[in-house]
């Protein structure tokens, strides 16, 4: 929980603090006076009578009541301070500093549950154990270093590790970027990012509250209440962007099907994010690039000009933009000579717009005048301004400054020369800005906003899928495991996903009666061994009776053989679908082109089940080899639709279906009218 005297305390007692400000204890103290805290700030210390220039109590029990406790004493120590300030002092809030509890020892966790149930039984807020504190507006409760700019649209920056908080705001306060509030949570047993995004959501005011957050997650643990309240902010008109860490170890566990090969909890966290619309990073210059973009208008074209006085960083700017899929689109015509005239000689306009390293301030007032007003095909203006040294950069600065505030169109500063022109890029930062000073960061993390897709819609598509089929077929499984091929086309049936016409027996004159009447060629695989391909199971191109039975004969002879399947052999481009239970997540749904993208490149994208249209049509989009798909080299495109609409029907199927653990239909054959699923497999659990 999260109440008012977490947030906003009349007083505030350090149990523990003192004069030493290298130690947390008096770091603490020091950060909470010079963060000009303006209500009664109290200190317990029996060894000091006064902590920097604040009367010490020597006793907790010699303090008034409080509304929240800062304890900065070893974890042994902390369960006992928690109950007597609960009970006798009416503290209502504490913020555990301390190391030294579940995160180390079983002992540590006895003592972190005992604080917790006193916070329960007396409804207090509780803000780690093992942080570095909370800041706020209201009180700087951290004992770190360093302090941001702090005000009311700033960003809310959350973090499940305090040391990767310090590291994340080194980083920002070089960018320039303001904070509203960081939230360091520690251990999180009662307050996680969860709930912090919660209470925000519960909360927001679109007129005071900061629009951007800023995410450090190493634990997710309710993904459900995380999808929620990340949905429902970015929906209120707030964007925010995170870093999930520890996501690759499950990877390597040993699965029995593609899917289980290739799907990880990595994979969850990427569907989760993309289902809610935060912006994935992956390392913290990352996401704070990103949140210095958040701060500036939205970008909703493609369309990039870029102004530049060095030619270099104008040519890798507009590498990695077109990389990332944006654009650097040729500047020309009466307009762009017309701009050239008002140059210096030998300048360019054909975009990069290059001013020359002798071009003066007014030069780039000019310059960022021509694409605000004048070149309607630019969304976006991205300016790099840098020195050799050789002057001073005030008057330019202050240009970009004033288009800044004048101008409709974003413009992104990059401005390289943090050092050789450090004074005049901190009197920038000043002013309100945020500063890019490498340009290919900010051209990947921009890449990475615009490719998220705004927060999904959470209907469940059930139309053409027969629900209670689907759950008669699951209810009559008896026993775990791979279900037989009869099941699985019941199933993919039920759900509305088209399949080849086949037949499975164990009687040699029935299969060839049934590939007798749906006619030659046809393909023929063993049922029972999981990899058919691995044992010779499967048969392509069999042109008649006697080859059939042959075939029939000679499979029957593998190991687990149970029976022989039949299909109609049709032609198409492979495609991959698979689905796997992840707990706590649900099943994410994969999908790929079929062969060596998924086998071998793992060019998949995955999605939370249950699936819309247009998270279908994002994940086809996001693949690699989309371009296949799309149709390339004069050969024409594969059904898109068709595609979408089977990995949504199958998102429902799945829901509806959780004792579906792992799940492949590979290959699928697409062409430009069809998509057919050829051949599945589905793991059921129901007993574990």
């Amino acid at each position: 929980m999260i109440n008012k005297q977490l947030l906003q305390p009349e007083s505030i007692v350090v149990i523990g603090g003192s004069n030493n400000c290298h130690k947390p204890g008096g770091a603490v103290v020091r950060n909470l006076l010079s963060g000009g805290y303006k209500g009664t700030l109290r200190i317990v210390n029996p060894k000091e009578d006064e902590v920097q220039g604040i009367k010490a109590f020597h006793d907790a029990k010699e303090i008034p009541p409080t509304d929240l406790a800062i304890l900065v004493v070893a974890a042994k120590f902390c369960p006992q301070y928690v109950e007597f300030l609960a009970k006798e002092k009416q503290v209502r809030a504490f913020i555990i500093l301390s190391a030294g509890f579940g995160e180390e020892t079983h002992e540590g966790a006895v003592f972190e549950q005992q604080i917790l149930d006193t916070c329960k039984e007396y409804g207090c807020s509780l803000i780690g154990p093992n942080c570095i504190g909370l800041l706020t507006r209201w009180h700087h409760s951290v004992f770190t270093k360093p302090i941001p700019n702090l005000n009311p649209k700033g960003v809310d920056f959350i973090s499940g590790s305090g040391a990767t908080a310090v590291f994340i705001l080194e980083s920002a306060v070089t960018k320039g970027l303001p904070f509203n509030s960081v939230w360091s949570i520690g251990n999180g047993k009662q307050i996680g990012i969860e709930t912090v995004l919660e209470y925000m959501d519960n909360n927001f005011d679109p007129e005071k509250d900061s629009h951007v957050k800023l995410l450090y997650i190493e634990n997710i643990s309710d993904p459900d209440k995380l999808l929620l309240h990340a949905t429902s902010l970015i929906r209120k008109g707030c964007r925010i962007a995170a870093i999930k860490a520890g996501s690759s170890s499950a990877g390597s566990r040993a699965a029995s099907s593609h899917t289980g090969a290739i799907a990880s909890s990595d994979s969850a966290v990427e569907a989760l994010f993309r289902k809610a619309g935060i912006v994935r990073c992956y390392s913290r210059e990352e996401l704070t690039t990103v949140g210095c973009i958040f701060t500036l208008p939205r970008f909703t074209g493609k369309n990039c000009a870029i102004v530049t006085h060095a030619g270099g960083p104008g040519v890798m700017l507009t590498d990695a933009l077109s990389k990332g899929g944006m654009n650097v689109p040729p500047i020309n015509g009466p307009l762009a000579d017309e701009l050239k005239e008002k140059l210096f000689p030998g300048s360019s306009t054909a975009n990069p717009i290059d001013i020359l390293a002798t071009g003066t301030p007014e030069h780039l007032g000019i310059a960022i005048d021509y694409c605000e007003k004048k070149f309607d095909n630019i969304d976006a203006i991205m300016v790099i301004f840098g020195t050799p040294g050789l002057v001073q950069l005030y008057e330019a600065y202050d240009v970009l400054h004033q288009k800044m505030l004048e101008c409709k169109k974003p413009i992104f500063p990059i401005l390289p020369s943090v050092n050789t022109a450090g004074p005049e890029v901190q009197e920038f930062l000043s002013k309100g800005h945020v500063n890019f000073s490498d340009e290919v960061t900010l051209a990947t993390a921009l890449t990475q906003v615009m490719k998220t897709p705004a927060p999904a819609d959470q209907t469940i598509m059930e139309e053409g899928v027969d629900i209670p089929r689907i759950r008669k077929i699951i209810d009559g499984i008896k026993e775990d495991g791979y279900i037989a091929p009869k099941l699985v086309n019941e199933l993919l049936d039920s759900a509305g996903i088209p399949t080849v016409p086949e037949f499975v027996s164990a009687n040699k004159d029935e299969v060839v009666a049934f590939a007798s009447k749906c006619g030659y060629p046809v393909v023929a695989k063993v049922v029972g061994p999981v990899h058919k391909s691995d044992v010779g199971g499967v048969t392509l191109n069999i042109m008649s009776d006697e080859q059939l039975a042959k075939e029939f004969d000679r499979m029957m002879t593998i190991k687990d053989a149970t029976a022989v399947m039949v299909q109609k052999m049709i032609k198409g481009t492979e495609l991959f679908i698979g689905a796997k239970y992840e707990p706590r997540f649900g099943h994410i749904v994969l999908c790929g082109l079929g062969g060596i993208f998924v086998e071998v490149l793992k060019d998949v994208s995955s999605g939370l089940a249950p699936l819309s249209y247009d998270e279908a049509f994002n994940m086809i989009h996001s693949l690699r080899g989309y371009k296949i798909i799309k149709g390339t080299r004069g050969q024409k495109g594969l059904n898109e639709q068709k595609y979408a609409d089977i990995i949504v029907r199958l998102s429902t199927l799945l829901r509806h279906a959780t004792e579906i653990k792992e799940m492949d239909i590979n290959p699928l054959l697409a062409d430009e009218n069809d998509v057919i699923a050829v051949d599945a497999r589905i793991l059921v659990e129901k007993n574990k």
